[in-house]
């Protein structure tokens, strides 16, 4: 009579032993990415601000954003420092803490974000005040055509005209994807403006005037559209 293969002591065969440690391995691994994906991107976002030649910016990130400073290093501001001021050609100046930012009402908007650069990141969602809103409170004055925007990194400009900043897509942005906006994405607050180019977000923002026309912002001076829009973009003022 054939005899039965003698079973191994500690039970379990090799193979499933081998498997579960494999998707142990995995599980840890799942649990893990959140703070590795964190890690790397700030890093990335601390590397970009001393990387002159924006090879950083080259680096694969698997949040899908890239990261890139024209200036050696940008100051970092928080609710004790942060101010945002207003003024140009309105009837009441005025300047806004980041906690007053933050009581106003808040839109939401969530669009993909792409750049010229040619990576994008689908359905991203941004939080923050209308700039129609802002625009309103201070009172636009007759000859009031565009408006710019400045940063406290002392280079980044932007502009967009009035009917343009007016959209109720357009941004003070203190959220994005639902966590407030980091010093490396261009926090604490920067422009959205969800129908054109990255680029034309322009980040840390600390600035608004209103002119009586466009003034090209820091990429418009090297080429780049002023009106920056996506191909699919609806380009009528009043998009939601």
């Amino acid at each position: 009579m054939a005899r039965e293969p003698k079973r191994r002591p500690d039970g379990a065969p090799v193979a499933r032993r081998a498997m579960l440690g494999v998707l142990g391995a995995g599980a840890a691994g799942l649990a893990a990415a959140p703070y590795l994906q964190r890690g790397w991107e700030g890093f990335l976002g601390a590397a970009s601000q001393v990387d002159a030649t924006g090879i950083t910016g080259l680096l694969p990130n698997p949040g899908g954003f890239r990261y890139y400073s024209v200036v050696g290093s940008v100051p970092r501001k928080n609710d004790t420092n942060y101010q945002l001021s207003i003024g140009g050609l309105v009837d009441q100046p005025k300047t806004y803490t980041l906690p007053e930012l933050r009581t106003m009402p808040q839109t939401r908007v969530v669009r993909d974000v792409l750049c010229t650069d040619g990576w994008r990141v689908d359905n991203t969602p941004f939080e923050g005040v209308r700039l129609a809103d802002l625009l309103d409170a201070a009172g636009v004055r007759p000859g009031g055509e565009a408006v710019r925007f400045t940063c406290f990194d002392g280079a980044y400009t932007e502009s967009l005209t009035l009917d343009q900043a007016r959209r109720s897509d357009v941004l003070l942005a203190l959220n994005m994807q639902d966590k407030p906006i980091t010093h490396e994405h261009g926090g604490p607050v920067r422009l959205y403006v969800a129908p054109m180019y990255f680029y034309k977000s322009a980040k840390w923002l600390s600035g608004i005037s209103i002119t009586d026309k466009v003034v090209p912002g820091y990429w418009e001076e090297r080429g780049y559209a002023v009106d920056g829009w996506l191909d699919d973009a609806d380009r009528h003022s009043d998009a939601n």
